[in-house]
């Protein structure tokens, strides 16, 4: 298939540049609304390129996130990677497009639980999230119809970490029980893929935020102003980060957090960025 890899090869060097040069959210639930009371997740952690080891850095700490905050049992969590040296590493897959669709359809998680899907990587406008492993791109619709059949109803969080990502903040991935973040607006590059960098932007500001944040809603915010501020500093276009909340979610906290706070005073179903919520 060279004419597709010529062009899969053409949109990651037209993201790789625009990495290395972080806001659209929908209506969320009042703060005094109850929050579901999920703290154990089925986890889908992956890195969808082996080009820099930015994206293997971002996918391990989230899954020492994770473990930290007793989120995940054993076995309840799944690691894909496009790296050779990291594929089969505690038993690591590869990032294939069916083996990460067959880990999300497989999450099954028991009442009382929720999911988690990590992803990070290249992202090409209306494409989705680069797949490397194959030349493949993960979409919304995919992604979605995986979730359906692995998680159904439970509490779902999505974060989605690459440029041009804002389409999986949007329907059909928009459902009352998932909260999704995604780096960049559908039409905006996210940054930070360079050489000597040990995380894109968007995941540096998403670590910290993990660790600061209390409820989803606030560790939104927390990105936004991290990213915000890094891209300012380095000159580079706003990538303006987005977030989806459905309203049976819109005030869940972080597992493990035992920190009073709330997030934005948003409406249920909002999607977008806070700056720009309907008052």
């Amino acid at each position: 298939m060279p004419g597709f890899r010529l062009g899969l090869a053409l949109v990651v060097l037209m993201a790789a540049s625009a990495c290395l040069a972080a806001r659209n959210l929908p209506p969320v639930q009042s703060r005094n609304a109850a929050a579901p009371a999920t703290t154990h997740y089925r986890a889908v952690l992956v890195a969808g390129d082996d080009s820099l080891p930015v994206f293997d850095n971002a996918a391990d700490d989230v899954v020492i996130w994770l473990r930290r905050q007793g989120a995940v049992a054993s076995g309840a969590l799944q690691r894909l990677s496009t790296t050779p040296a990291v594929i089969g590493r505690n038993g690591v897959r590869s990032a294939s497009l069916e083996h990460v669709l067959d880990a999300v359809e497989n999450m099954k998680p028991d009442a009382g639980e929720g999911c988690f899907v990590f992803a990070t990587s290249h992202g090409a406008p209306h494409r989705g999230l680069v797949l490397a492993e194959a030349d493949e791109f993960l979409n919304p619709r995919a992604l979605d119809r995986a979730l359906a059949s692995g998680c159904g109803n439970a509490p779902t969080v999505v974060i989605i970490s690459g440029c041009f990502s804002g389409n999986f903040a949007q329907a059909p991935m928009a459902r009352v029980n998932r909260i999704v973040f995604a780096a960049a607006r559908p039409d905006r590059p996210s940054f930070g893929c360079g050489a000597g960098r040990s995380y894109t932007v968007y995941d540096r500001c998403l670590l910290d935020a993990l660790d600061q944040g209390s409820v989803w809603q606030q560790a939104f915010g927390l990105i936004q102003r991290c990213v915000a501020s890094e891209e300012r500093r380095e000159r580079f276009e706003p990538s303006e980060p987005q977030a989806y909340f459905g309203s049976e979610v819109a005030n869940l906290r972080l597992p493990g957090s035992t920190r009073p706070g709330h997030g934005p005073d948003l409406p249920a179903g909002y999607a977008g960025s806070a700056s720009r919520a309907p008052q």
